[in-house]
């Protein structure tokens, strides 16, 4: 059992899903489509890990309604044609495996849909491992604390002994405002120093980075 921690909360893309580059481009390409100027590669990387509408919303805070939702309607399209072919970061697998027999619990905490993350939980067969899960569309998008306060209480442990693990801003400052540990992997859509600037209690440059810390120091 861990010394430090009860209860490891994952986001899923960037941090245990190689799909940033997916993501980023689908969006690029929703803009396209409906005939919006397309935001850049980093203004697109910006916002995953917000709720579908308010990742768009927040690129297009001009957009009427209905070119948001076309623009969300598109993105499905673009991204579900290659979601079949996003892997997990090397090392994953077998890293869930460990902290599962270390006596974790392990929850996830993400922007994507509940469709949309039950399917590729289900893909890669990573759902056994987590005790519950939380999307955004069920729950307050990131930087909100909701799904980090559901998912701690439901489970029975306090705040202080879980830490949640992102590659984005929004990931470390939804643990600050849940009063939660946080540690930031820097691989995924958020910039190095963005992510050091929120002062996590480790960034790392690799998934086995990551995993070396938490067999460690966990």
């Amino acid at each position: 059992m861990a010394d430090r921690f009860d209860l490891l909360i994952f986001d899923w893309d960037g941090t245990l899903a190689d799909s940033t580059a997916l993501i980023t481009r689908s969006i690029q390409l929703a803009f396209a489509d409906v005939g919006l100027a397309v935001p850049s590669r980093q203004q697109a990387s910006y916002v995953i890990g917000y709720g579908l509408n308010e990742a768009m919303r927040f690129l297009a805070p001009e957009a009427t309604a209905t070119q948001v939702a076309q623009i969300v309607d598109a993105y499905k399209t673009h991204y579900l044609a290659r979601d079949g072919e996003i892997a997990l970061f090397d090392g994953v697998a077998e890293a869930l495996a460990h902290y599962r027999l270390a006596g974790y619990q392990m929850a996830v905490a993400t922007g994507k849909s509940r469709r949309g993350l039950d399917r590729v939980l289900e893909q890669t067969g990573m759902g056994a491992f987590f005790e519950t899960t939380r999307c955004a569309d069920e729950c307050h998008s990131k930087p909100h604390p909701q799904m980090l306060e559901e998912i701690t209480e439901l489970l029975g442990v306090a705040p202080q002994r879980s830490v949640m693990i992102g590659d984005t801003t929004h990931d470390l400052q939804m643990a600050l405002n849940a009063g939660t540990p946080a540690l930031g992997v820097a691989y995924g859509a958020h910039p190095k120093a963005d992510l050091a600037a929120m002062q996590p209690l480790g960034l790392f440059d690799t998934f086995a980075e990551l995993d070396g810390w938490l067999r460690e120091h966990g």
